[in-house]
């Protein structure tokens, strides 16, 4: 890894690629798979190119491409990147599934802001009715839009999106997690959001649950009162894409200045 290159010029414009961990060696990456004919074919790179690569655990190198076969791509290893783009925290996603083809557009900034893990939940008030077949399909097209927003967005891992639970599943295993945030509409005082917000310290693991079109069914709030900390975002009714990036975007914010202050 002779040669050294300036974070600038290793930086935000270039093009990153996910590898699994057994294809990093010291000195080199190997990309295989769809990236393949994504590189040599529709980006038309050549050797000498600069990528990003990360690994499926979040390692990530800077590297120059060496060789472009039709089976896989080889990058030399000019510098392995210490800091990573992922927050301090891990924060799950539990949405409640919506209408139409919002859950991608969902899934597609949930990603960028830094979600972890995207559960999507079969609640009450849910129009989407999906059997295992349809749900097994919906669940690999949603994996694809996350590992692109991944890509997009420069993260160090790409975020997994499970098969669709049952509001009881979710529940179970949102309580394993650290904190546990519900936004909900009859829920009013932003003073208790800022209190939730600000009890949550880097390195925990959060659970934001968020309700489909038709809002929580009573029952699935009574079930989760005294258990999670119920929040509002505001005196407005926003829609259930809306209310999901707005939490994410809070509590990014919130970790990464806490980071920051932590740091100075």
């Amino acid at each position: 890894m002779g040669e050294h290159y300036s974070k600038k010029e290793l930086g935000k414009d270039m093009y990153q690629f996910f590898i699994e961990d057994e294809n990093a060696a010291e000195d080199f990456v190997t990309i295989e798979g769809s990236d393949v004919n994504h590189i040599k074919n529709v980006l038309r790179m050549k050797p000498g190119e600069k990528i990003r690569v990360c690994t499926r655990n979040g390692q990530n190198y800077f590297c120059s491409i060496s060789d472009i076969t039709e089976s896989f791509v080889r990058a030399d290893i000019l510098e392995k990147e210490a800091e990573s783009t992922e927050l301090p925290c891990r924060i799950y996603l539990f949405q409640g599934l919506p209408k139409n083809d919002k859950m991608e557009l969902i899934i597609q900034k949930a990603v960028e802001l830094g979600v972890y893990e995207i559960i999507p939940v079969a609640m009450k008030n849910c129009v989407v009715k999906l059997d295992a077949k349809k749900a097994a399909a919906k669940t690999a097209r949603w994996q694809g839009i996350a590992e692109s927003a991944a890509k997009q967005s420069k993260r160090s891992l790409i975020p997994k999106v499970s098969e669709p639970v049952s509001y009881k599943e979710a529940v179970a295993y949102a309580m394993k997690l650290d904190q546990k945030l519900v936004p909900y509409e009859n829920e009013r005082g932003m003073a208790a959001t800022r209190e939730a917000v600000e009890a949550v310290r880097p390195g925990e693991s959060i659970g934001i649950f968020i309700g489909p079109e038709g809002g929580f069914a009573p029952e699935e709030i009574e079930a989760v009162k005294g258990e999670m900390k119920l929040i509002s975002l505001g005196s407005r009714i926003l829609r259930t894409e809306t209310a999901g990036f707005t939490t994410l975007a809070i509590l990014m914010y919130h970790i990464e200045t806490s980071c920051l202050e932590k740091s100075n």
